[in-house]
């Protein structure tokens, strides 16, 4: 998917410590090998596909973990680039970035293998299909962002991740990845039907001053939105999950919902990053899309953006 049209990153505004603790964490646990993490205070958000950046970090620790199989340390720092920094190791100059850095104290390569490591199916694993840093290229590429790396044999490597910052809506140059919603005090309609979902989806929401009112598929939010539209008392937001068994899931409800208010403001939900309607939520007049899993900051952010979007856009 990841090198078909299907698998173009649903691009939202995003935390990445949020991203990289959790992939780093999952890669590394039960494993001889820890991670120590270093974020700037003020990091920006960037502009990503959380379920992909993941991806990304999970294939780079991966390969730290397996460079050091006596155990050690895999060293991530994040800081802001800003475009006028120097040296700028690529251009054109002009765009801020987030800097990631990956560092391991393994076995190291020589600068031969450096230049095919990122070539589908090389690999110097005797297990493996050989795709993951092809993969990893991938995704940075289509992300708008770069990827370099530096290694020396018995010294380790360091691999450096730029991903373009996320530009918001309240004057600011950037969104900073410590911030929560600046849209508190909202009325929004959840619409998910596994139960424990819904409950974390009202436990995120709840956290940032928001009222909430959870439904369990399609046919119960129109039912809600309208009553609510009728009593006055419309709703701020709504955040639909994409697919429902057996009942009417988010794609439907949203166009219902839209039908009844032009000018309502729909997130988009799905756990399938590859959904047409995630990966282009704007032709179906939707706000904003959510790949599951999400961190808070990323419900924050992908709030903010939608009400900042022109009604209907």
């Amino acid at each position: 998917l990841t090198f078909s049209k299907g698998g173009e990153p649903v691009m939202e505004a995003a935390a990445a410590p949020g991203i990289i603790r959790e992939s780093a964490d999952f890669v590394l646990r039960g494993s001889p090998v820890a991670c120590s993490f270093r974020f700037a205070k003020d990091l920006w958000l960037i502009e990503a596909d959380s379920g992909q950046i993941s991806q990304v970090i999970q294939n780079l620790v991966l390969n730290a973990r397996d460079a050091m199989p006596e155990g050690g340390i895999v060293e991530i720092e994040c800081s802001n680039h800003p475009a006028d920094s120097r040296p700028q190791p690529f251009g054109p100059p002009g765009r801020d970035f987030v800097k990631i850095a990956i560092r391991d104290g393994g076995v190291g390569m020589p600068r031969n293998l450096l230049e095919k490591i990122f070539d589908p199916f090389f690999s110097t694993k005797t297990q493996g299909s050989g795709l993951g840093l092809a993969i990893t290229h991938s995704i940075i590429t289509k992300h708008g962002g770069h990827i370099f790396v530096e290694s020396e044999p018995g010294e380790g490597t360091e691999f450096t991740l730029y991903l373009p910052t996320a530009p918001v809506q309240d004057g600011s140059k950037h969104g900073s990845a410590a911030r929560l919603s600046a849209n508190a005090g909202l009325k929004i309609l959840v619409m998910d039907d596994d139960e424990a979902l819904r409950s974390v989806m009202q436990t995120m929401l709840g956290h940032m001053k928001h009222e909430v009112v959870a439904t369990r598929n399609g046919e119960e939010s129109v039912r809600a939105y309208r009553d609510h539209l009728g009593m006055k008392a419309p709703f701020d937001l709504c955040i639909l999950d994409l697919t429902v068994p057996g009942g009417m899931g988010g794609a439907e409800a949203g166009q219902a919902i839209l039908g009844a208010d032009p000018g309502a403001k729909i997130i988009v939900a799905s756990g399938y990053s590859n959904d047409p309607v995630i990966a282009n939520y704007d032709d179906y007049g939707f706000s904003g899309a959510l790949a599951k899993p999400f961190m808070l900051e990323d419900l924050s952010a992908v709030i903010d953006s939608a009400l900042a979007s022109a009604p209907g856009a």
